[in-house]
């Protein structure tokens, strides 16, 4: 993955890509879900996360409770003693972050804690999430940092514009 390029492409169509978005908001498909899975089934056959990892590099999951106690729990570590070698509570949600970027259990684009990671790491990108115009924030926000998200709305885009009256 050459992330160079994908930033510069993404940098070049972001705001094309949000404005698509934000119509989407106002002019949803009757049958966008089945669209949606279809663009994103094609996105699969041409990433991979492991040769980019950007958003490990990039971003940081929210821990919930559970995640901390389970990856502490893999850790052999208390919950404390996790929270406190690698979180940070955000001051305006609460939310517990990553102290640092990139992630500190990201190796080689590897996740060393990958069956136990955190649910917002297993959930990323959220294409799957329903319904999807109610997530058109979440893909403003990783159009330029996954290059999945940035494939999956660019051909989402160029497919409702070709098939509906836009």
């Amino acid at each position: 993955m050459d992330l160079e390029l994908f930033k510069k492409q993404a940098t070049e169509k972001r705001d094309e890509l949000t404005a698509f978005l934000q119509r989407l908001d106002d002019i949803v498909p009757e049958d966008i879900h089945t669209v949606v899975d279809e663009v994103n089934s094609t996105v699969w056959k041409d990433v991979d996360c492991t040769t980019c990892a950007n958003c490990c590099k990039t971003m940081t999951p929210i821990y919930t409770q559970q995640d901390v106690t389970r990856i502490a729990t893999h850790l052999r570590m208390s919950p404390k003693a996790f929270r406190e070698k690698w979180l940070v509570k955000e001051e305006d949600t609460g939310d517990w972050v990553n102290r640092n970027l990139p992630c500190q259990f990201l190796v080689n684009n590897m996740c060393t804690i990958y069956e136990v990671r955190p649910a917002d790491c297993a959930e990323f990108p959220h294409h799957d999430k329903k319904p999807f115009d109610l997530y058109n924030d979440t893909y403003i926000q990783n159009v330029y940092r996954c290059p999945a998200t940035f494939l999956m709305v660019s051909r989402l885009k160029d497919r409702v514009e070709a098939e509906y009256e836009w």
